[in-house]
């Protein structure tokens, strides 16, 4: 593990050593004020320096365990600390390194085991969706932990046909095109609208996130060199009339896909690439914004709507985009409505809502409480994840903002 740390704090800005960064970052404690886990158990272990202190055990020899391995899995992943850190320390790649040593020394009991592989394998799988299209049909049937994740169907709309010189590449998702149908092609819509051809690399799949998390490295990695091959043909260096830039509508795939030069800079093979890939990564909320006059010239809809924004995690601490999407929303009429603790995470985390059940939903209900004061006619949110865990626990209709854009561009009958 010392020499993953060394790694790690060698590929930061001020290139502390790895036994400062631990040292200093257990006598601070700024973090502990914006861990969703910590704000609601309250334990110092569960909390971004007590994990760090656990990892520094594990650094210095002490015995690792279950516990240890327990702290690490409640964390979220969700990067709050990293935005309120004022040293700077990027504890998501830290944290990423501890649990993969920790998984290595801990077996897990069988059935944690079996989860875990369902998960991985599962929701990156081609049968992912006739598996949810058979959930969805008996919904009203499955007990409600069952049927919180399955999401009640949903209308996919048609695809643009039309060419244009401008093009980008979106990466379509594994579980977003089963779950949320409408997003992929909505986003085509508004693009198609603005002149922008959208292109789908029949080869890419899931970005990586779902095995990395679940301390699968090296199954994460293979994700990301799949992708990189898929989309580098389509790019503009390699063809003249390439895509300017890829294009994300799923956070947690941009904040994912935006690491791949990180993850694969010793990978001889792929290290260049990956860093193009991830310099040429742009989410929806940085591409669109300088279109916005385009775009409110070609409303069609202009009814003001209340509305709220949920940015997740993956969007404003992972990718430290802030503020682009209500900007953008309220420039085509929308009434972006405040409410409180916008920086905290909503539970959903990736596959974090069926791990930690205890610990999601309870930040589900809290996040709930804040997004409905202000009465809001929707919840709009830019993740996946986000959106199908907020909806399990309103009747306040749950989509992603380009949703939203497309009908003021296209309204339905």
């Amino acid at each position: 593990m010392q020499t993953a740390l060394a790694d790690f704090i060698k590929d930061t800005p001020d290139g502390r050593e790895a036994d400062r960064i631990l040292r200093t970052c257990v006598h601070c404690g700024f973090c502990t004020a914006t861990c969703p886990t910590y704000q609601l158990l309250g334990d110092e272990l569960d909390g971004p320096r007590g994990r760090i202190y656990l990892m520094k055990q594990v650094l210095e020899g002490a015995p690792v365990t279950a516990k240890t391995q327990l702290h690490l899995d409640r964390c979220l992943t969700c990067r709050n600390c990293e935005s309120t850190c004022p040293s700077g320390v990027q504890y998501g790649r830290l944290v990423d390194i501890g649990r993969q040593v920790v998984e290595e020394r801990v077996e897990r009991p069988l059935s944690e085991r079996v989860v875990r592989m369902l998960l991985k394998e599962g929701l990156t799988s081609p049968l992912f969706t006739p598996a949810l299209k058979l959930g969805q049909l008996v919904r009203p049937l499955l007990p409600k932990v069952l049927r919180n994740k399955v999401p009640a169907a949903r209308h996919a709309g048609s695809w643009p046909t039309r060419s244009h010189a401008r093009k980008v590449v979106l990466l379509e998702g594994c579980v977003q095109p089963a779950m949320t149908p409408n997003i992929n092609p909505a986003t085509a819509r508004v693009l198609d609208a603005l002149g922008i051809e959208t292109v789908r690399a029949a080869r890419a799949g899931c970005c990586g996130a779902i095995r990395h998390h679940l301390n699968d490295h090296d199954g994460g990695l293979a994700d990301a060199r799949r992708n990189i091959d898929a989309w580098w043909p389509h790019l503009s260096g390699a063809n003249a009339a390439g895509a300017e830039a890829i294009v994300m509508n799923a956070s947690g795939c941009g904040a994912m896909v935006k690491d791949y030069g990180h993850l694969l800079r010793h990978d001889a093979a792929y290290a260049s690439k990956a860093a193009r890939i991830s310099a040429l990564t742009m989410d929806l909320a940085e591409f669109l914004p300088p279109a916005a006059d385009a775009l409110r010239t070609a409303l069609r809809e202009t009814t003001p709507q209340r509305v709220v924004f949920h940015p997740p995690c993956t969007l404003q601490h992972g990718q430290k985009v802030r503020g682009a999407v209500e900007a953008l929303l309220a420039a085509l009429g929308a009434e972006v409505l405040p409410f409180g603790e916008s920086h905290l995470c909503c539970g959903s985390a990736g596959t974090y809502s069926v791990l930690q059940p205890e610990l999601a939903y309870p930040l589900r209900d809290r996040k709930l409480v804040h997004l409905l004061t202000p009465r809001p006619e929707l919840i709009l949110s830019a993740n996946v994840g986000c959106i199908t865990h907020l909806q399990s626990g309103t009747e306040v209709p749950v989509e992603h903002w380009i949703e939203w854009v497309d009908r003021r561009l296209h309204p339905r009958p």
